[in-house]
């Protein structure tokens, strides 16, 4: 069976009074990612690893930040156009798997919940799908709360009927 890999980044300060969307949920936390949509860094991520296995580009290829349509967007758009696009072409996800790296809100307690709503949003089961919490151990640009970085690799099989 051929397989495809692909890998995702993305990084976003955190500022406060901003809702805290990651991983497309709302985490309790006075701070949230700062972007053009809603800054969820995980989907972004998710969307460059989908896009970037079948080699369609990055997300800012197919919603630039300079569209005034994808201002304060939802990011589960960007996913869901990654993963028609990925199933129009033949393929479906084998797995996903996120780190996220952040000093701002703590990633464990609501890893299960982000699990969950990715795997609904890929059309898949949550064991396909797995979200780790990392943090900066104080060092760096990012570390304080500062910002978050995200880190997402999935695995494309050509369907059986692709």
């Amino acid at each position: 069976m051929a397989q495809r890999i692909g890998l995702g980044f993305d990084v976003h300060r955190l500022v406060t009074g901003r809702p805290c969307r990651l991983g497309g949920i709302e985490l309790p936390h006075p701070s949230g990612p700062q972007g053009h949509s809603d800054g969820d860094a995980v989907l972004h991520a998710v969307t460059d690893a989908l896009l970037g296995a079948l080699a369609l580009g990055d997300i800012g290829t197919h919603f630039p930040d300079k569209d005034p349509r994808w201002k304060d967007a939802d990011s589960r758009l960007f996913v869901r156009h990654a993963i028609e696009s990925v199933q129009k072409r033949g393929w479906t996800l084998a797995n996903l798997d996120v780190v996220i790296a952040t000093e701002g809100p703590r990633i464990a307690p609501h890893a299960e919940a982000m699990r969950g709503s990715m795997a609904e949003l890929l059309g898949c089961s949550p064991e396909q799908v797995s979200v780790k919490g990392k943090t900066f151990e104080g060092l760096g640009a990012l570390a304080g709360g500062a910002g978050v970085a995200v880190q997402a690799v999935c695995l494309l099989e050509k369907s059986p009927d692709g």
